[in-house]
């Protein structure tokens, strides 16, 4: 049975766009210590120990490395989290966030 005009337009209401992504990095320093750059992926971006030592290497060598990819509050909510933790640990760790293309 084809649909009224009405029923179209409240099809297309319920059509849901996709979430923008960003992406959430962490970046090098010279004081934050390896270990904590760590335990951060770990509790906080519940990434495995093995996982985490190859980003924390990555963070090393090119200055960042992506911890993750997540919606809008979520990314934001990471890098508060990862701001608490670090000013806790008196860590001058920087994390950030930026829209994924």
């Amino acid at each position: 049975m084809p649909k009224n005009d009405q029923e179209l337009e409240f099809d297309l209401a319920l059509e849901l766009e996709e979430p923008k992504m960003f992406r959430v990095l962490l970046h090098n320093d010279d004081y934050t210590s390896m270990d904590f750059v760590v335990d951060i992926l770990v509790g906080i971006f519940h990434k495995t120990h093995a996982q985490a030592e190859q980003i924390m290497l990555q963070i090393h060598q090119k200055d960042k490395a992506i911890c993750g990819v997540y919606s809008f509050e979520i990314a934001q909510t990471k890098v508060e989290q990862v701001k608490a933790k670090a000013k806790e640990s008196k860590f001058p760790l920087l994390a950030t966030f930026e829209e994924e293309n």
